[in-house]
């Protein structure tokens, strides 16, 4: 094996060949070893579900190889330049808690910090950054080439090297390892992540052009890893769509006649491990709104006719759509636009919300029907992609195609959109692959534990019919998936359980857990009449009528109570607590609904440990079930019966036959015996199953 230095110049040797001019045999002197080593994992893409993928394998202990395209374009921020927002921060604080890097790329690279959602509670709060995308690009780099265990290549891959299976485990097919478009010969490894973004056979869009690729200015993907995909493995594909919008020359733009929106005037780090961000507080920019206005809509109407993209039926992202989209979809509205910074020394606004793929010209006279914008110059136009994607039921919840030992997927591949749900994918798909190549068991999150569980399970369970987005509605139990406790949730497991965890963000974890229980319970044993507490606390709103005792958590869940009040009151046994200030005050206010759903937790908990066999044939299953369930079991095949209870189209009586067939089978893990249900469990499920479908 190469040692860490070797790798580090090999990468520089790569990343700088048309620098040196290099000429091929050169080039291929220098790299050559790559071609020769044995590889634990391949990781095919480096966007945000590539580079993640590749860092977790290699952090797990996996020999990793990236294959990308061009090495300069690795963590690059291809449509918006921002991170996190509501639901999709949550997912950014479980991959740092997971010691992944965009949430320490986005604390390096942040430019404008703000809390979304701040009206309601903080389990919904939503954290957010506009980012620098130089800076973020070159912070993902050098986390990258610091990297031991990990070796970065500039290639295209061609095909997947398909091998028969093991007869010992599932799957029809074994992946071994990729072929690069040059013609020169495999690369063999034990597991292939696959994380093509739009570049599955891509197609950019813009007015009536259409010209093969997965973003302006990079090489289209070769053709032969679709055609592997559907034809050699015979996986089910899909076609959508999405889109960027033009970029606005900042120097043209009359910011005054918008209206002004300044960050957070104290930055929140996104990363466990930062305590504040690369960017000062009076160094960030401001961002700044402005609206549609009725000649937008029309410049819209009268160009349909040029425009392709919005005519395909590919579908395209709900919750992020072209101006196209939403004029058609929401007639005579005013719609937002957001003008926001690319970077510190940037000269270019990427306006957000004018997505759109219209021709150049006629994308100028929409943005300066914007008051504005009336004198914009476009920098970069905008433009439409089409890709393929694979229908994600195909997926184990270690993101590993069913059907292909070896193979896992991650990112847009998967039908998903967002820079977060591609990350929160590519670290999970890396370490299950690394795991599964150094001969170690696959690992879940469950839906219960992580907004990365809620998003997996989701996909695998229920599949995408558009791009999917996450929001915390998605979550059954988002007061307990706070954006403030993912470390506590994950970072303990990731060390212990998973193998993805460094140990100084280990014991800094285990630091925060016992400091948290400390405060905890000296709040808990600090109690006082609520006379008493009137004194403590003069400026506390507390009824006068009563006069129960109350300890320091009681108190503290009233609005007008800080911990900070707290401590100016207790000094002697709270102000050395002060750093977990505003984490003690959510924990307070949601410990009484975190308690109240411990009982819903533990029976799903219960039905995901009731494993359904991946050898089972449904359409002979020796049960009562219809044709229609056989074939959505035959064709999703769940893991679980848990899994088998969120699909679309399972009835009450087959989850019934379904537990029975588990329970008879002795597939239940946490019991061995085979004892017949009573009626009152067979109950049981049946009102489980209707409340979780309604």
């Amino acid at each position: 094996m190469p040692t860490y230095e070797t790798i580090k110049v090999n990468l520089f040797l790569i990343r700088y060949k048309d620098t040196w001019n290099l000429n091929s045999k050169e080039y291929l002197h220098a790299v050559m070893f790559i071609d020769l080593i044995q590889y634990d994992v391949i990781v095919v893409g480096g966007g945000h579900a590539g580079t993640e993928a590749a860092a977790a394998a290699a952090r797990v202990g996996a020999e990793t190889l990236l294959v990308s395209q061009k090495i300069e374009t690795i963590g690059a921020l291809s449509c918006n330049p921002s991170l996190g927002g509501v639901g999709k921060g949550q997912l950014v604080k479980e991959v740092d808690a997971l010691d992944g890097l965009c949430g320490r790329a986005g604390d390096w690279a942040g430019i404008h910090f703000s809390i979304l959602n701040r009206r309601k509670g903080p389990a919904v709060w939503g954290p957010r950054a506009q980012l620098d995308r130089q800076r973020y690009r070159e912070f993902i780099q050098s986390e990258l080439l610091s990297t031991p265990r990990l070796t970065v290549l500039e290639g295209s891959v061609e095909e997947l090297f398909v091998s028969e299976p093991n007869p010992e485990e599932p799957g029809h097919h074994r992946v071994t390892g990729i072929r690069l478009a040059n013609g020169s010969h495999p690369i063999s490894a034990s597991s292939v992540v696959l994380t093509t973004g739009t570049f599955l056979s891509g197609s950019l869009f813009m007015g009536q052009s259409k010209s093969p690729g997965g973003r302006i200015g990079d090489a289209p993907s070769s053709a032969g890893l679709s055609h592997t995909l559907r034809e050699r493995l015979g996986l089910r594909t899909g076609r959508l769509r999405t889109g960027t919008p033009p970029r606005i020359v900042k120097d043209s733009v009359d910011l005054s006649l918008a209206n002004v929106h300044p960050p957070d005037s104290h930055p929140t780090p996104f990363s466990f491990l930062n305590t504040h961000t690369h960017c000062k507080p009076e160094e960030q920019l401001p961002c700044y709104l402005t609206y549609t206005t009725p000649g937008v809509e029309r410049v819209v109407r009268e160009s349909l006719h040029l425009n392709c993209h919005i005519q395909e039926d590919a579908k395209g992202p709900r919750y992020c759509p072209s101006i196209e989209s939403r004029v058609l979809r929401f007639p005579g509205r005013r719609h937002q636009v957001w003008l926001e910074p690319e970077g510190v020394t940037s000269d270019i606004l990427y306006p957000q919300g004018l997505s759109m793929t219209m021709p150049p010209d006629v994308q100028l006279r929409l943005i300066r029907e914007i008051p504005a914008m009336h004198r914009a110059e476009i920098h970069t136009p905008g433009y439409g992609v089409q890709y393929d994607f694979v229908c994600p039921t195909q997926l184990s919840p270690a993101l590993q195609v069913k059907s292909t030992q070896g193979l896992f997927l991650a990112g847009q591949i998967n039908g998903t959109t967002g820079y977060e749900e591609a990350a929160a994918q590519g670290l999970w798909a890396g370490v299950n692959a690394a795991r599964c190549a150094l001969s170690r068991p696959t690992v879940a999150l469950s839906r219960t534990e992580s907004y990365i569980g809620v998003l997996i399970d989701d996909l695998v369970s229920r599949g995408v019919t558009e791009p999917y987005r996450m929001f915390t509605s998605r979550a059954e139990f988002r007061t307990s998936l706070r954006p403030d406790n993912a470390d506590l949730r994950l970072t303990l497991k990731g060390f212990e359980e998973v193998g993805c965890v460094s140990i100084v963000r280990y014991q800094e974890a285990v630091r925060v857990r016992d400091s948290l229980q400390d405060a905890l319970a000296t709040l808990q044993a600090l109690a006082l009449s609520t006379q008493n507490w009137r004194k403590k606390l003069p400026d506390m709103r507390m009824s006068e009528v009563k006069n129960s005792l109350l300890t320091g958590m009681d108190v503290l869940r009233y609005n007008d109570v800080s911990f900070e009040m707290l401590a100016s009151a207790f000094p002697e046994c709270l102000s050395h607590h002060m750093e977990f200030s505003q984490r003690l005050k959510i924990e307070a206010v949601y410990r009484p609904h975190c308690n109240l759903q411990k009982k819903e937790i533990e029976r799903i908990q219960k039905e995901e440990n009731m494993s359904l066999p991946q050898d089972i044939n449904y359409l002979t299953l020796p049960v009562s079930l219809s044709h229609e369930v056989r074939e959505i079991l035959d064709r999703v095949r769940p893991t679980t019966l848990g899994a088998a209870t969120r699909l679309q189209g399972m009835t009450p009586a087959a989850i019934i036959h379904l537990f029975n067939y588990v329970r008879r089978t002795g597939q239940k893990e946490r019991r061995s015996h085979r004892n017949k249900p009573d009626q009152r469990e067979e109950r049981k499920y049946l009102d489980i199953f209707i409340e979780v479908k309604q």
